[in-house]
């Protein structure tokens, strides 16, 4: 199995008074050529929008969009007519595809809202673009894998346009669960929302996050109570 670690405090940051971003891999203003995505993995920013703040209309293509919320709400509009506001425990996605505008916006005007956001190439360019979200009970993530996005099997999880899945995990403490790869040659990047793991001889924690390769499954040791997004993607470099 091949490995590559990255630490929380490595991530690229940017601060826009009402905008507090940490980037995964190069993006906007960072650039890390080391840092460009993990297989069709392109990003992983962890956001923090302030009250009544957010991103204007702006467009995107060619991307899967997944937008999942951990803390507060968000607003969002498209130039297909969608309109709606996210909170946590759901789980958005956009397939860009031909092109799509779109706006995000923290409703609220008390409390800031904490968001990933992840974009993964598709498999096929200039699809119709599509939007969807969905409510996950968080119970049926405690020690065991809820699939919340995949491309590859249905079992109640939102469609993205590529054989790639993300998963929730939340871990008790001492506990331990092994992730099995859903499609053969796929990789995972694991980022630890909150908590401590080990993986192997590897130790992860808050935000920190790991790139697997070369395996059919994971294994995950809870050092103390952690919540878990793995990220399944194919490796190949095609876009």
């Amino acid at each position: 199995m091949k490995k590559i670690i990255h630490r929380a405090e490595d991530r690229g940051a940017a601060e826009h008074g009402w905008l507090h971003t940490k980037f995964s891999f190069s993006f906007s203003e960072y650039y890390d050529p080391e840092k460009m995505g993990f297989g069709l993995l392109r990003v992983l920013n962890d956001d923090i929008v302030e009250p009544g703040k957010g991103f204007g209309m702006h467009p995107h293509n060619n991307m899967e969009i997944i937008t999942i919320i951990l803390e507060g709400e968000l607003q969002h509009k498209d130039s297909m007519g969608n309109g709606s506001v996210i909170k946590k425990n759901e789980v958005q996605v956009m397939s860009a595809g031909s092109g799509i505008l779109h706006s995000e916006f923290n409703p609220s005007g008390t409390e800031k809202v904490n968001l990933l956001q992840i974009w993964i190439y598709p498999k096929e360019k200039n699809i119709k673009p599509r939007y969807d979200q969905k409510k996950f009970d968080p119970s049926e993530r405690e020690n065991k894998i809820q699939t919340v996005v995949s491309g590859i099997s249905k079992n109640g999880a939102l469609y993205i346009h590529q054989d790639a899945s993300l998963s929730l995990l939340n871990l008790e403490k001492d506990k331990s669960l092994k992730y099995e790869i859903h499609k053969k040659g796929n990789a995972v990047y694991l980022f630890l929302i909150d908590g401590q793991v080990q993986l192997d001889d590897e130790e992860l924690f808050r935000r920190d996050a790991a790139g697997l390769s070369g395996t059919d499954e994971i294994s995950i040791l809870a050092k103390e109570k952690s919540d878990i997004l793995i990220i399944e993607v194919p490796m190949d470099n095609e876009r």
